[in-house]
């Protein structure tokens, strides 16, 4: 890890370790911790990591905004930083200057639409944007005759229909009526949805990965705390194979979303076969990992797991939520046979062999 990742992995977890310990924000019914956090975020400048100085980030590199993804997942966080983070490179990308607050996507599922009208306007409906409700501004990445245009929006001119998704974060419903933005500009060429759901499907694998790290160690832990039959549970042989199980799943989906991460930092073409298939395989992978490693954290903590009480649910079912975003595991699956179909297994069957 280079030492600027180092930095600014260790100023998220400091953060993340002061204002978002799971058992605080479990006690905590007002939502009072969210406001220190994203302050916290904000003065450190993680929300627009991916955005440069110029355009109104802090202008981190993609490694280090992925390795802030990654202890994001570590600890569960339920505020928008992934989904900030994500729409200030996506105006980045049309070099749009990002606000202040908190943003998320539009559309962040491959087979919603979003339209530039030939009056300048957008229109469309978009399901399950995360945190749509709570945010200032969405970014809009939309489609028109003259090709995929980026767009920043006020999330106050949209009509929002509310929504949670299984962690009971919001995972709204967005619909655009001829609504103004307030700036848009044209993508850059070779830059569709498709990127945009690479790029989202690559930030929910880290997310994934980091959250099954935390539910092994929450899971080690406890097995050697409770005593049943006189001895710890760590001692059965059911419980040991249940947790090599879950080691596995979370070691495969860490190494999975890392080289996704590490294929984009060295090379941001998202029409590359490459990065097509190690953004595929890693949310694949990954949303995989999440419902058998989810299952098997919850066994080995028997019924105390599967209660509001436990810390360990705010872990797993945001691991489940995560696997829809931008493209579930089974979309991206036959997204992939149908990529090896049309270039031909000789051509592409070495690259998938190889991961």
């Amino acid at each position: 890890m280079a030492e600027s990742e180092n930095i600014v992995v260790e100023t998220a977890e400091k953060i993340f370790t002061d204002l978002a310990d799971p058992q605080t924000i479990n006690s905590d019914k007002t939502g009072a911790w969210k406001a220190p956090l994203w302050q916290a975020l904000n003065e450190a400048g993680l929300p627009l990591s991916w955005v440069d100085e110029d355009l109104g980030g802090s202008g981190a590199s993609l490694a280090d905004g992925f390795a802030v993804l990654g202890a994001a997942g570590r600890f569960a966080i339920a505020v928008p930083l992934a989904e900030t983070m994500l729409a200030g490179w996506l105006l980045a990308q049309a070099k749009i200057a990002s606000p202040e607050g908190e943003m998320t996507v539009a559309p962040a599922s491959p087979k919603d639409r979003i339209t530039l009208n030939a009056d300048g306007t957008l229109s469309g409906r978009a399901r399950g944007v995360p945190f749509a409700k709570v945010a200032r501004h969405i970014a809009v990445l939309a489609s028109g005759t003259e090709g995929d245009s980026i767009a920043l929006v006020d999330a106050h001119r949209l009509r929002i229909e509310p929504g949670l998704n299984l962690s009971s974060d919001n995972s709204d419903n967005v619909i655009l009526d001829k609504v103004q933005p307030i700036s848009v500009k044209p993508a850059p060429k070779g830059f569709d949805q498709n990127a945009l759901m690479l790029m989202g499907g690559v930030m929910r694998s880290l997310q994934i990965a980091g959250s099954l790290e935390s539910m092994l160690d929450i899971s080690v832990r406890y097995s050697n705390e409770r005593v049943a039959f006189e001895k710890k549970i760590s001692k059965f042989q059911a419980v040991q194979h249940n947790l090599a199980r879950l080691a596995g799943e979370s070691a495969a989906a860490l190494a999975a979303a890392t080289s996704a991460a590490d294929t984009l930092t060295s090379n941001v073409s998202f029409a590359d076969d490459a990065v097509f298939l190690e953004a595929v395989a890693a949310k694949i992978r990954c949303a995989e990992a999440a419902e058998k490693g989810g299952a098997i954290a919850h066994q080995v903590h028997g019924a105390i797991g599967f209660t509001i009480e436990h810390t360990l649910h705010r872990y797993s079912l945001r691991a489940l939520s995560w696997r829809d975003d931008f493209g579930s595991e089974s979309y991206w699956a036959v997204e992939l046979g149908k990529r090896i179909a049309a270039r031909g297994a000789d051509e592409l069957w070495p690259l998938v062999a190889s991961r």
